[in-house]
């Protein structure tokens, strides 16, 4: 008789821990989540780097002269008035309006 209810206590624990290791909602499972979530934690701090960036960006524009002549220098290829203007055809050097022109302060 208390053999049976051994071997039945034993299967019970045997089950038990199968459960515990590869059920549903088991150690395998929380192992692969918690993985899952460093790689995005990872995703989101570089993320989070990027909005630092733009926020910065944005503020310095926002109070910033330099910020915006930069900007419009690279973007459209803004010229001061003190500045001369030389045209070079046919050269691409592939960074915007403002690289195809060369600029010279007098």
């Amino acid at each position: 008789m208390w053999k049976w209810v051994m071997l039945v206590l034993v299967m019970m624990l045997g089950l038990m821990q199968y459960r515990l290791w590869f059920g549903e909602g088991g150690i395998r499972e929380f192992n692969d989540i918690q993985a899952r979530a460093d790689a995005l934690e990872g995703a989101t701090d570089t993320l989070k780097a990027r909005n630092d960036r733009l926020a910065a960006e944005v503020v310095d524009l926002k109070t910033g002269l330099d910020a915006i002549e930069e900007r419009a220098r690279s973007d459209i290829g803004m010229v001061r008035q003190d500045e001369q203007f030389f045209w070079v055809p046919n050269v691409d050097t592939g960074k915007g309006p403002a690289a195809k022109t060369g600029v010279v302060q007098p």
